[in-house]
């Protein structure tokens, strides 16, 4: 019986946590994109680049671990079918967090406007498949100034 409350007391020491820690980084992603705003971004493939005397790759890329309670859940999750809402969090934090980075990058350097905006997802396993691993995003394109 002790096992079970210790189980638990875990499990729910990790939920807290992890959500605080990933509340405050949706508010930190907020912030970060409110600064950078003014980068425009453009998935078009092709572009006249005419009016602009500098082109260059811009990139921005995240590694964010899974922890063992969203692990858990989704193990759950996975036994009943259904959305797995903590890695649709988890991904969605990666994907902005490596757009920000990008735009960031792309501020540092001068552009004014990053276009065929990409990005790419890996999932990065450790050395055990049973434990969590995490999750590899990268955005990449071309700036452009003038």
């Amino acid at each position: 019986m002790i096992e079970v409350g210790v189980t638990l007391a875990l499990v729910l020491i990790g939920f807290v946590f992890g959500k605080f820690a990933e509340v405050r980084h949706f508010k930190r992603l907020d912030a970060g994109e409110a600064a950078l705003a003014d980068i425009t971004l453009l998935t078009v493939r092709s572009f006249d680049y005419s009016g602009c005397t500098r082109t260059g790759l811009v990139s921005g890329s995240v590694v964010i671990a899974n922890d063992y309670f969203k692990a858990f859940v989704a193990r759950l999750k996975m036994i009943f079918g259904g959305r797995l809402r903590t890695y649709e969090s988890m991904l969605e934090r990666a994907r902005r967090e490596a757009v920000m980075r990008m735009r960031q990058e792309a501020s540092d350097s001068g552009y004014h406007a990053v276009v065929n905006v990409r990005m790419e997802f890996a999932v990065i396993q450790g050395s055990n498949p049973s434990k969590p691993g995490s999750f590899e995003v990268i955005a990449y394109g071309t700036g452009l100034g003038v």
